[in-house]
């Protein structure tokens, strides 16, 4: 439940897509389309609109067949694998530098190699693609989608269901700073490979970084259609290319396919004592994160596409590619700089630098989008404050711009850049959120398996198998937290503290707002025994509950002694499905000749708009169309006062919420109202 009496949560858990979200691009690959708020209509006006439908699944049923389009297969090559698919510029490098002490040896080449191929099948193709995309909620995936099938959305807060919604926020809020670091480490390991070519650009490659981040941020107003349609075939290039490059490695020095055996792994870290044992396991991991894209993105391309393009083609690159470099620096230790730009003959240098540089400016926007998508359905559950989203294009739901999101996120991968510098020096930053992440999917994932009727032992067998796995390169990622680990630690803190703040800070209003609230038939009562004067026209009152009249109308009652002559009370619910058909959109409820109940009912994959809402209210829910022409939206407007009390936060807390409820986006602009349509009905609450 939001601050404002406009928004009530469902009592069901509702989700939508968290990565960082997949991508907000990807949404004309999936060939999916949706209202633009920008477009704004009087309510009287919106009668006899149809929304679109969508078919619903109750979960866990099998994800609804869908046609194998090519477009979904580049489009998942683009967004779901373009962060996993650019980490051969820094993981294998990183890996050997861990093993040999800063040398190539044969020895850490081999066991560099082997670790990342057995993460890769391991983490990758066995836990994300094999399993972890059956737990899918009506086909859409993500840390947030976990907690709506385990219903811990609406726990009480010191529960064990309460504790799992702390752990499930905290993952979300990990995806924030994994937003921050891949941009940064990403475009600023493509731009290091002029230094293979040309060492005297070493000191421009941090402003040229700069330089591409700052135009990737700007041009986000402007919407990422262009990008969106050049995504799968770049990616498409980019895999083959790194393909044909890892083959050229492996004719070079063929013995680096011992590699193929666990077992050399396996040997390498036993022998090599723990210290280097986990610098080795923690700089391996950065070739398999991305890989939890797979499970954020599942909605928007469907499980067979994800699987299909990740064993046909992004897999078998990204090994060919692994194993050509640890090729390379068996026959050329001192490559060890940067293999994977060693493995280009002379005059493909450049052009694989400016194909690599698309590469990571194309899966910094896959995040980027994601990051602001993962916004938009934390404001609609109810665990951030309704902030401005600007929808970038007339016929694409997903293409959304969120500017103090942009902004903020902008400064943060900047600020990583100017810090580090060097991809080298990123390398300790990146990798503990992922794997922190990847840990909690694997936990929630255990509990869904249970929910689901799994038996104990087959869960804790698989699960328990993966989730140590988790914990090992979660463990080696630890010792990297004074490397610089500690920087997406703090934007994740920062993040599940504004999330959990906001979060109690509207229960805590809701509580307030049970205790002032008059049931309906006090309220008729009153009218009957003091009647106010009945303005002409419609009124539709906002409410956060379903039930009782929202202290706004109570209120506007009680001062000015008025009251509009047909009036509808509305409640906006999200529901856990992705679409609520417009036939199932509207419940409407007679409370009295002059006074109806309207719920309107939206999937985690819609935009509330209360016009629209209202038409569908009158074309299948039976509302009179008189109650809707020319209506006044009446909107309680609530003053946020922190106050000491031992009922409610820290002041300091109390202080963020009142902060975030003061400047936050217009009720009626959240909810499509058209601004001369709103009247706000002003109050003053202590917490």
């Amino acid at each position: 439940m939001l601050c404002r009496d406009g928004i009530a949560s469902s009592p069901k858990p509702s989700t939508r897509r968290s990565r960082a979200g997949g991508s907000a691009l990807l949404d004309a690959a999936a060939g999916r389309g949706a209202r633009n708020c920008r477009r704004r209509r009087p309510v009287g006006q919106l009668i006899g609109t149809e929304e679109e439908t969508a078919a619903d699944a109750p979960a866990p049923a099998p994800e609804p067949a869908r046609r194998l389009k090519p477009a979904l297969l580049l489009g998942a090559l683009g967004v779901v694998y373009g962060d996993i698919g650019t980490s051969p510029l820094y993981a294998f490098k990183e890996a050997v530098r861990a093993a040999g002490h800063g040398q190539a040896t044969p020895a850490a080449v081999i066991g560099a190699v082997s670790l990342i191929l057995w993460a890769l099948l391991v983490v990758v193709s066995l836990k994300y693609a094999v399993l972890i995309l059956r737990a899918d909620n009506h086909g859409e995936g993500g840390i947030v989608a976990m907690l709506a099938l385990l219903g811990a959305r609406h726990a009480e807060p010191r529960s064990w269901a309460g504790l799992l919604l702390v752990v499930g926020l905290i993952g979300a809020a990990l995806l924030y700073g994994d937003g921050a670091i891949t941009p940064a480490i990403s475009v600023l390991s493509a731009v290091e490979g002029l230094k293979v070519e040309a060492p005297g650009l070493a000191r421009a490659v941090v402003p040229i970084t700069v330089v591409i981040l700052v135009g990737l941020f700007l041009i986000q107003s402007k919407g990422a259609a262009f990008i969106g349609r050049i995504f799968g075939p770049v990616m498409l290039v980019w895999f083959v290319v790194i393909a044909l490059l890892g083959l050229g490695g492996i004719l070079q020095s063929p013995q680096i396919l011992s590699a193929l055996n666990p077992l050399k792994a396996v040997d390498f870290l036993t022998h090599a004592g723990w210290g280097v044992s986990f610098a080795m396991l923690g700089a391996a991991f950065l070739a398999v994160t991305g890989g939890e894209a797979m499970y954020a993105d599942l909605g928007h391309f469907g499980a067979r596409p994800i699987r299909l393009a990740w064993f046909g083609l992004v897999l078998p690159a990204l090994v060919i590619n692994y194993f050509g470099q640890g090729a390379v620096l068996l026959a050329e230790p001192d490559a060890i700089e940067n293999p994977f730009y060693r493995l280009s003959p002379d005059w493909a240098h450049y052009p694989l630098i400016g194909l690599a540089t698309l590469a990571t400016v194309i899966a910094s926007q896959a995040i980027i989008s994601g990051v602001f998508s993962l916004t938009q359905q934390a404001v609609q559950l109810g665990f951030l404050p309704y902030i401005r989203i600007i929808h970038t294009a007339r016929d694409e739901r997903g293409q959304i711009y969120v500017p103090i999101v942009n902004w903020l996120l902008a400064a943060a991968t900047l600020s990583a850049v100017v810090i580090f510098e060097t991809s080298d020096a990123l390398a300790g930053a990146y990798g503990i959120a992922v794997s922190l992440l990847m840990a909690i999917t694997t936990l929630l994932a255990a509990l869904i398996a249970r929910r689901w009727g799994y038996s104990l032992l087959i869960v804790l067998v698989v699960n328990g198998l993966f989730l140590l796995i988790d914990l090992v390169f979660l463990s080696a990622n630890s010792v990297k937290v004074f490397e610089g680990g500690w920087y997406p630690l703090v934007l994740t803190a920062i993040v599940a503290v504004t999330m959990l703040t906001w979060l109690q800070g509207t229960r805590l209003i809701e509580a307030h707002r049970v205790g002032e609230r008059q049931d309906e038939d006090a309220f008729l009562a009153h009218l009957r025994a003091d009647p106010p004067i009945r303005l002409p026209g419609a009124g539709a009152f906002l409410s956060a509950a379903t039930k009782g009249i929202p202290l706004h109308m109570s209120r506007l009652v009680e001062r000015s002694r008025a009251l509009p002559s047909r009036c509808t009370i509305v409640t906006a619910l999200y529901e856990e499905k992705p679409v609520v058909p417009a036939p199932e959109r509207a419940e409407v409820i007679q409370v009295a000749p002059d006074l109806y109940r309207v719920t309107l009912r939206y999937g985690y994959m819609e935009d509330a708009s209360i016009p629209e809402g209202l038409a569908c209210a009158v074309a299948h829910g039976g509302l009179p169309a008189d109650f809707v022409e020319d209506v006044t939206v009446f909107i309680g407007h609530e003053t946020v006062i922190p106050k000491h009390n031992h009922r409610g936060m820290a002041v300091w807390r109390e202080a963020l919420f009142a902060f975030m409820a003061r400047n936050g986006e217009r009720t009626g602009a959240f909810f499509c109202v058209p601004t001369r349509q709103v009247m706000e009905v002003g109050t003053e609450i202590e917490i």
